[in-house]
Parts: structure tokens; C-alpha cells; sequence
């Protein structure tokens, strides 16, 4: 039987889970769960590894991954086979531990990340462990929802992010108490699947054109560019003159989408909040400016050639802010 595919590229995300080997256990205690935690900890510091969810159950775990650096073989090779010798020196056996590498899943992310999360939390519950999931010490729930300090090698920015800005930690317990992962179990389900995302992502992959369109990344590594910057580039991709970017547009030139665009560009690439955005362009209010992105996400997902340009202009984007 071949290999499960596996695509590297530097700040890809995956969907890591492996089992015992016949479904025997390969946490038997908690020091051994605090051990593999360690292992997490350990590839955090010596491959940068992002880990942003876990759970330990009995015979199995759940983690979810980035790769700054496009190396997960390297990271799961060290994490299982270094628990794996442990574990044998701990319970006096040799052999294999687990049932095999490990089954990793490339994943869209902004796309699924909540969805993985709950799916990946869930577990206890769906075991039937636990009824509430903050009962169960053994995953990255608890950190979640406040209830303990997230662990240095745990990122939860990203994931929380999406609920909101503002109570985040009581959003993320209502989201987790909704019914199942969104249609991720028929996902699963449905064979060996290796990439979770739309079509689109997966040629892209396929093709070995590694998606560039890693956010956290981007924003992490790149300095911001100015307001200035983006109008420009936004005004050059679709051929308008920088000064109708300031202009609010009535009657029949009003559908032109590059005003809103390069608000959203504000946001996303500038990293400006709504209220500096409605002061920049002339709005009378940070609702204003949060109404105009929002109609302009809902336009990019109808019209696939705009979210094609919209597309590009993010992923073209260099460190100066130019392309």
C-alpha cells in the first residue's frame, strides 16, 4: 500500500493524529502524558514548531500543527520515536508503539482552524469521558477558555482570533458546546483523505504550488505598509487614480470595488482598526467602514474574479509594501 501523501512547505498547518498499534494504549499515565507534552514543548524550541491544539486520549492523540519552516516530517519523526523509546523503557517492552508513522492531514487553515479545533477538543466528550470538557485535563481546552495558562509552545492567538476580540474565552466555550465539527466526522470519515481544504487549495498543492496566502506568517515576519502604500498598489492593480480612493462614489460609478478593496487592504495587510479606517477615508463611523468590508467579503465570495485580484494583491506583497 503507498504512503500517505505528505506536502511540506514553510507555514503549512496540519492535522497530526496517530493510534496505538491494535488500538492498545500509548498513554497509560499521567507521566507519560506529561512527557509527550514535553516532546512539544522540546520541538517548539529546536524546529519551531507551532502547536495550536492537542489532545491525549488513551490509545490515540489529536495535534494541530504549523511549520514555519516546512519541515513536519522532521518534527513527528522526533516527537514519536523519542516517546516511543520512553515508553518502552518506561513499560518494559520494545517493538512499535504506534500503528504506524502517523496520519497528517494539510489543512486550509483560516478556512477549518475553528472547525479542527472543536473537532480536536471534542474528544473526551464524544468518548464519553467527560460531559464537560474543561473536566478534562488532557488537551489545549482549558488554556482556551482561561481556565490555565497556555503552555510557552502553544499558540491559541490565531484560533481565538476568529471568534473575536472581546471575550473570547466565553465565545469559545459557546462555540465548543455547538453541535458537532461542521461536517469535519464525514471528512474523516469518508477514507485517508490528506488535504482538508476547497478545490482551489488543493491544486494548488497538488501542483506543488505552495499556498502563500499564510497570514499569521506574513504578518509575523514583514514590516506593515503605510496607507499609502496600499492605496497605490490596490489603484495599480485595478487601474484607477489614487485620488478616487478618497472620493465616496454615488450613481453609477458607486459599484467600483476599489475604494472598498483598499479598505480591506487597510485592515488586513496595515493591520488598522475600524475606527482609524473610517477616519482615513471619510466615514462617519468605524460602522461604516466595517459595513464596506463586510459587503466587499460578501462580493469576493460571489464573484471569483474579485476575489481573484483581491487575492493577489495579499499574496504578492512584499516586505516594502510593493509589487
Amino acid at each position: 500500500m503507498a504512503r500517505p501523501l505528505r506536502i511540506e512547505y514553510p507555514g503549512a498547518w496540519y492535522h497530526v493524529m496517530n493510534r496505538g498499534a491494535g488500538r492498545q494504549k500509548v498513554f497509560r499515565t499521567n507521566a507519560e502524558r506529561l512527557y509527550f507534552l514535553s516532546l512539544l514543548g522540546d520541538t517548539h524550541v529546536r524546529f519551531h514548531a507551532e502547536w495550536h491544539a492537542y489532545c491525549l486520549m488513551d490509545n490515540h492523540y489529536h495535534l494541530l500543527l504549523r511549520t514555519p519552516e516546512g519541515n513536519m516530517q522532521r518534527i513527528m519523526r522526533h516527537v514519536n520515536g523519542v516517546y516511543t523509546q520512553y515508553f518502552n523503557r518506561r513499560e518494559g517492552r520494545d517493538g512499535p508503539l504506534f500503528r504506524g508513522r502517523y496520519k497528517s492531514v494539510l489543512v486550509d487553515a483560516q478556512a477549518h482552524w475553528l472547525q479542527l479545533s472543536r473537532y480536536i477538543h471534542r474528544n473526551p466528550v464524544e468518548a464519553g469521558l467527560v460531559d464537560d470538557l474543561a473536566d478534562y485535563r488532557w488537551s489545549s481546552y482549558r488554556a482556551y477558555v482561561g481556565l490555565e495558562p497556555a503552555p510557552d509552545w502553544l499558540e491559541t492567538g490565531y484560533v481565538l482570533g476568529a471568534i473575536g476580540k472581546r471575550r473570547t474565552h466565553a465565545r469559545y466555550r459557546v462555540y465548543m458546546e455547538g453541535d458537532g465539527a461542521e461536517g469535519l466526522g464525514d471528512f474523516y470519515e469518508s477514507g485517508t483523505p490528506s488535504i482538508l481544504g476547497d478545490e482551489a487549495f488543493r491544486q494548488r498543492v497538488l501542483d506543488g504550488r505552495a499556498p502563500s496566502v499564510d497570514v499569521p506568517e506574513v504578518a509575523r515576519h514583514r514590516p506593515r505598509p503605510t496607507l499609502e502604500e496600499v492605496v497605490r498598489v490596490v489603484c495599480a492593480r485595478f487601474g484607477e487614480d489614487e485620488q478616487q480612493v478618497w472620493i465616496t462614489r454615488r450613481g453609477r460609478n458607486a459599484g467600483k470595488p476599489v475604494r472598498a478593496v483598499a479598505m480591506y487592504a487597510a485592515q488586513e495587510a496595515c493591520g488598522m482598526t475600524l475606527s482609524e479606517i473610517a477616519d482615513a477615508f471619510g466615514l462617519a463611523s468605524y460602522a461604516s467602514a466595517g459595513s464596506t468590508i463586510r459587503a466587499l467579503r460578501r462580493r469576493m465570495g460571489e464573484d471569483k474574479a474579485l476575489k481573484g485580484e483581491v487575492d493577489a494583491i495579499m499574496l504578492d506583497w512584499t516586505p516594502s509594501g510593493r509589487v
